[in-house]
């Protein structure tokens, strides 16, 4: 079952629900620090882990994505490992489609899985907090838009720690379409004055595939709903409507049957996102257009420095 954030979590100060749950986010988080690994395991395969705070809407896919096809291009075998979560198939058909996957319950086990293949760089899509693993290498993923909400951790927030342990990281990574740029560089600065920020960018790959000037309906159940919603606009889409399903959601033969009619009804096309399409279990699949987009990454060239 996914559930869809609370608004309140995103709001730019918290309210009266989040100081309310302030007891249970210090307690949650009490129980994180005791459940620290005393004796992580460092691999002999390089592991790269693309992380975050915030929880969800990030980007950690689509820069694991990236991150996979620039080593690929230098001829350095490399792989994506995923923790197994029943309720992320989307994520892991979408990463197969773009290179070898290894999935286990323990993240642990899948990169042994791809030592044994000998594969050179293993990309974790999520795994930050997992501190049984010593990583060679890790991002930690922000959204321009979402930042860090109302800064206070699950579930008085969206934050899987304090935005404070910034200052034991090394390398931040700003997905979107580069918002609120100078704003976050700034409050980052604040926490840790050494981090190597990094930007990234959001750009459609088949827009020719769609007409400009006709009306479209878009629907999606990602983190960055948002940002979406941007990157078509700034890329002259006509957006008429569009709705936010929660992140992983998996679309029932009702909504689908509500989306086509809204969309008969407003005259317009369908729109939804490649990791979406993986959700609707074939139901009238010829009425949606999919878009497909890729991060396009700011300086690459000093990017792909920290990476080798």
């Amino acid at each position: 079952m996914n559930l869809k954030k609370p608004k309140f979590w995103d709001y730019k100060k918290p309210n009266i629900y989040s100081y309310l749950l302030i007891p249970i986010a210090k307690f949650l988080q009490l129980i994180s620090n005791l459940k620290k690994k005393s004796n992580p395991k460092k691999f002999k395969i390089k592991t790269i882990c693309i992380g975050n705070i915030y929880l969800g809407g990030t980007g950690k896919t689509s820069l694991a994505i990236k991150i996979n096809k620039i080593l690929n291009k230098k001829n350095i075998k490399s792989c994506f490992i995923k923790k197994k979560y029943s309720n992320q198939n989307d994520e892991q058909k979408l990463l197969n489609n773009y290179g070898k996957l290894f999935v286990a319950l323990n993240r642990a086990d899948a990169i042994k899985q791809a030592e044994k293949e000998n594969y050179d760089v293993a990309i974790l899509d999520d795994g930050l907090q997992d501190k049984s693993i010593v990583y060679d290498l890790s991002f930690v993923c922000f959204n321009n838009l979402n930042w860090i909400g109302n800064g206070m951790t699950i579930p008085a927030g969206p934050l899987r720690e304090d935005i404070n342990n910034l200052q034991y990281y090394n390398n931040i990574f700003l997905n979107g379409n580069l918002e609120n740029l100078e704003k976050l560089k700034k409050e980052i600065y604040k926490i840790n004055p050494n981090l190597n920020i990094y930007l990234g960018k959001y750009e459609p790959l088949n827009l020719n595939e769609f007409e400009i000037g006709k009306s479209y309906f878009l629907f999606s159940g990602i983190g960055n709903h948002q940002t979406l919603v941007s990157m078509l606009k700034n890329n002259g889409l006509k957006i008429i409507k569009d709705i936010e399903f929660p992140d992983h959601y998996e679309y029932t033969e009702t909504d689908i049957n509500n989306i086509l009619i809204e969309a008969k009804n407003l005259e317009c096309q369908i729109i939804t996102t490649e990791k979406d399409y993986f959700r609707l279990r074939n139901n009238n699949l010829d009425k949606f257009k999919i878009i497909k987009s890729e991060l396009k990454i700011i300086d690459e060239d000093n990017f792909v420095k920290s990476l080798i």
